[in-house]
């Protein structure tokens, strides 16, 4: 039964075109009805991943083809979520390796790469965007395997099979000479180089959980490939948790994927990735199996976080106006309920009762949580992230991350400078043609906290940066990340024209007239070192020779625009986030003025 199953992983970097390939490649394959409207970015479901163009969650998926059905894993292109991808490979045979052929792999590509490396899969190279050509596509093609070398591939892995393809066109070919036609090579490859699940059906029940969802009617759904034996809606079978304890339930609903539908089935066999529900219990990693011969499968393990946060309750003087969810059970209720599906979060009281440590795997990983939850209505404030440290052989280490930086050339001085105030060290630097140049680094975690806002302003918004987690190193030596002192609201009202206008030479502002503000809330950077107290709300003295609505046609300068990515990453160690559903604010940790 299982030489009709393929398993595939689809790895790429973030915006390489991997969620529009599967578009095309369900398209063609009969996913939806001749007429249906066919949604772009079928894969990105949730709302922020549509909105940011990448893909947070692994999604299943999976088409037939011939008479073989195979499934299709969607993984994260970004290492913050790193602990999707490692999840995920472990249900898989084999992969396509996605890869923009104009810019070749890139740091995420590494980081998700050498993960399926180690599983043993050998990867089916995807050259993409093939229409778009500005370069020799070979290029890219060599740069792929000095990747595959340098991560240490065997000769068979390296021996890859290789398609260029237009996912936005849906075709692809074996060779460039090749008239273009439909995605059917690309199929044909799955089939060829991709193994079988080697499942036994005839041993005892073996399912390891991998994914966890909720349904408000089913509770629970646990996704994960069946290893052995066979599974059927409404038997009974046990749960092997984490401690080795043995927790007995019964199958309440068996669902199989065929294209994006979940379908009910009434019994599945080794190979095949399902979904069940009746395990209240189960987490991510481990295995339902028959409750006469209950086997356990490896647990799996998942990289650890490398950056953490404080997250408490709103304490601001506008705390509770805007919020739906803003006492501290609700914050901890929510917060463990994205531990049942967020593998690579932990959390933790922290020294108050309405605080709680959370750790994750970057800073993206911690902004899409703080997003998500503000989008549910949640009302709470954050510190700024911090790396973790560990003690290792005894010596103190600390993160580091590999960073590729693709940049304007006339900016490369100016980064290498910035990123040498950092501790990073360049390894690499190379010229990509059409006036641009791409640098690697290898830096300090803390280094690249809020180095992102840096990086903007020197290369005019048109750098393109990446990194992805290295390993733990000895600590390095301070890093320099100065920055200017911030502007104070001395006062609770709203700002006027009037206020802002007359002190604008001090700084930048981060609010416009209007604004409600409140005293200790940061409405701008100085342009000094040290903070400044500011009053935002003064009003004019109106005589007799003035009225209130005869301004002189002046103009304010354009406000910073501080959404919650920029807020983290600019925030110091004695200042706050505060985060509501209507807006993200900056305050001073304690409301009395914090003098640095």
């Amino acid at each position: 039964m299982t030489a009709h199953i393929r398993n595939v992983a689809i790895i790429a970097h973030v915006d390489h075109g991997k969620t529009t390939l599967v578009d095309a490649l369900l398209q063609q394959a009969g996913a939806f009805r001749q007429g249906e409207e066919v949604p772009t970015c079928v894969m990105d479901s949730n709302d922020l991943e549509r909105e940011r163009g990448i893909t947070i969650l692994s999604k299943n998926t999976a088409v037939r083809y011939k008479d073989y059905l195979i499934n299709i894993v969607d993984t994260p292109g970004h290492a913050d979520f790193g602990g999707e991808v490692e999840r995920v490979l472990g249900m898989v045979e084999g992969c396509l390796l996605i890869v923009d052929v104009n810019e070749g792999p890139m740091p995420q590509t590494r980081f998700v790469l050498k993960k399926a490396l180690e599983k043993g899969l050998r990867p089916i190279v995807v050259l993409n965007k093939i229409d778009r050509l500005r370069t020799d596509p070979h290029v890219a093609l060599n740069k792929v395997l000095d990747l595959f070398l340098e991560l240490g591939a065997d000769d068979d892995q390296c021996e890859f099979p290789y398609l260029f393809a237009s996912g936005m066109a849906g075709h692809a070919r074996l060779k460039l000479e090749e008239e273009p036609v439909d995605m059917q090579p690309l199929f044909e490859s799955l089939l060829h180089h991709v193994p079988p699940p080697a499942g036994d059906e005839n041993k005892p029940l073996q399912l390891q959980v991998t994914t966890l969802d909720y349904s408000d009617y089913l509770g629970r759904i646990v996704i994960g490939k069946i290893h052995n034996g066979k599974i059927t809606s409404g038997q009974q079978a046990a749960l092997i948790n984490a401690e080795g304890k043995i927790i007995r339930s019964k199958i309440s609903k068996l669902l199989g994927f065929e294209g994006l539908k979940r379908v009910e089935l009434e019994a599945a066999s080794a190979g095949y990735i399902v979904a069940v529900a009746g395990f209240s219990d189960a987490n991510i990693g481990e295995t339902i199996t028959c409750p006469e011969n209950p086997m356990a499968l490896p647990l799996i393990k998942v990289d650890e976080p490398t950056l953490q946060m404080t997250f408490s309750v709103n304490d601001s003087p506008f705390a509770g106006q805007e919020g739906k969810f803003v006492t501290s059970r609700q914050v901890r209720e929510r917060l463990l309920r994205e531990l049942e599906t967020n593998v690579a979060l932990r959390v933790e009281e922290a020294e108050t009762t309405d605080s709680f440590m959370v750790s994750g795997r970057g800073e993206l990983h911690l902004g899409i949580l703080i997003e998500t939850m503000r989008r549910e209505g949640f009302e709470f404030q954050v510190s700024q992230p911090q790396v973790i440290y560990r003690q290792i052989d005894g010596q103190p280490c600390e993160p580091y991350e590999y960073l590729v930086l693709d940049v304007p050339d006339e900016a490369v001085g100016s980064c290498i400078e910035k990123l040498g105030q950092r501790r990073g060290e360049m390894q690499d630097m190379q010229a990509g043609g059409h006036g641009r140049t791409q640098l690697e680094f290898i830096i300090p975690a803390r280094g690249l906290v809020g180095f992102r806002g840096d990086f903007l302003r020197l290369t005019r918004g048109e750098g393109i940066m990446s990194h992805s987690f290295l390993d733990y190193r000895p600590l390095a030596g301070s890093v320099e990340t100065r920055r200017n002192g911030v502007l104070i609201s001395m006062e609770e009202g709203e700002a006027t024209f009037y206020a802002l206008k007359n002190t604008e030479d001090r700084g930048a502002f981060f609010i416009s007239p209007g604004t409600r503000v409140y005293k200790g809330m940061i409405v701008g950077e100085h342009n000094r070192p040290q903070d400044l107290e500011l009053n935002v709300c003064k009003t004019k003295q109106l005589t007799n020779m003035r009225s209130a609505g005869a301004e002189e046609l002046t103009q304010l300068q354009t406000p910073v625009d501080m959404n919650l990515e920029r807020a983290l990453e600019y925030i110091g160690p004695d200042e706050l986030v505060e985060v509501t559903p209507k807006s993200v604010r900056l305050r001073k940790l304690n409301k009395k003025l914090a003098r640095r």
